[in-house]
């Protein structure tokens, strides 16, 4: 754990979490269906693997095709079940976009009070993309702590370094998360992650703590150039929370869509294997593995595909959610 006089920490969300960059492209920032077919390969490789060695002359011992009917049968149970619980998914988000009239009005009413906030702060309209959005609002906090360099010595050094750390420290962060936002579209990840990556809360508390222990060192200019930092930090808390949410049921519906996608054909190569496979369909042998296994193998790895994919779009949201429980300074993490 940090010690809370440091005023600056790592940059990206990576490095807070203090993860390898591997494990950070499996759970975050890699392509969903690359993951998915990543995790297929692998568990292909695990199970030929697995069978050749406990089970090597497979197709003698399944002459009649009951290992591939009792797989097989078991799988369509799997896609069908695996299928109706995404598709419910999909509708518990839909169902928080319906609503009387009234709870619209005040959902409404709720985002311009806020882009109310916004615009003053960025003194100009809210832009209705979320990327510069964000942008937006990283600017005016930037300019902000910026201005913390054109105050007067205050004649502690402790507390110059202090004020002089924060202010590179966010104009630093903010700048390279704007860089990232400069050509992400929402609808990818890339709004979200960039987002991610700004440190809002360690910076509201550092702000905080400032005020508290130099109050007798620090003069109004700075007590107030302090507090319009720390206000600028505090709405931009809001604005990636409710991003992240839309995000989150964009990326649930788009899940849906993709795994109901995927569920045909899977059905498909499920049902034709369970008619048609046996020890008998591929006798023959290659490389001294019998060809039966690597088909069945792979028969079954593809119709785990839905499953992968849901896999792979959950641990990412997971992800998330796990690393943004909190909205204010309270930071339930190591780094």
């Amino acid at each position: 754990m940090c010690p809370e006089t440091v005023v600056n920490t790592d940059d990206t969300v990576r490095e807070r979490a203090d993860t390898h960059r591997v494990v950070s492209w499996l759970l975050l920032s890699g392509n969903r269906l690359v993951i998915a077919g990543l995790m297929a390969i692998a568990f292909f490789l695990v199970f030929t693997t697995g069978v050749y060695i406990i089970r090597p002359s497979l197709y003698q011992v399944d002459a009649e095709g009951d290992l591939a009917e009792r797989l097989f049968s078991t799988m369509i149970i799997v896609i069908v079940t695996g299928t109706t619980l995404v598709v419910t998914f999909g509708q518990l988000i839909l169902t928080q976009e319906h609503g009387p009239l009234g709870d619209q009005f005040e959902r409404l009413e709720g985002a311009m009070a806020f882009r109310e906030l916004a615009s003053k702060l960025i003194d100009g309209p809210c832009s209705t993309k979320p990327s510069i959005f964000l942008t937006d609002i990283l600017e005016a906090t930037s300019d902000r702590a910026e201005a913390l360099q054109e105050f007067d010595d205050t004649g502690n050094e402790q507390l110059n370094t202090d004020l002089q750390d924060l202010s590179d420290g966010t104009v630093k962060n903010a700048g390279d998360v704007i860089s990232q936002l400069e050509d992400a579209e929402f609808g990818t990840f890339k709004v979200v992650f960039a987002a991610l990556n700004f440190d809002y809360s360690w910076k509201m508390f550092q702000v905080e703590r400032i005020v508290d222990e130099y109050e007798d060192d620090l003069t109004t200019e700075h007590v107030d150039g302090l507090e319009e930092l720390k206000e600028a930090l505090m709405l931009y808390g809001p604005a990636r929370e409710y991003i992240k949410t839309v995000y989150f049921q964009w990326s649930v519906i788009g899940l849906s869509q993709v795994v109901l996608t995927m569920a045909v054909p899977a059905l498909i190569l499920a049902g034709t294997m369970l008619v048609s496979l046996d020890g008998k369909t591929f006798p023959n042998e290659t490389m001294g593995v019998e060809n039966v296994i690597p088909v069945t193998g792979a028969s079954f790895s593809l119709s785990l595909l839905p499953f992968m994919t849901l896999i792979s779009y959950i641990f990412r949201i997971f992800t998330v959610a796990k690393r943004t429980l909190a909205i204010d300074p309270l930071i339930p993490r190591q780094s």
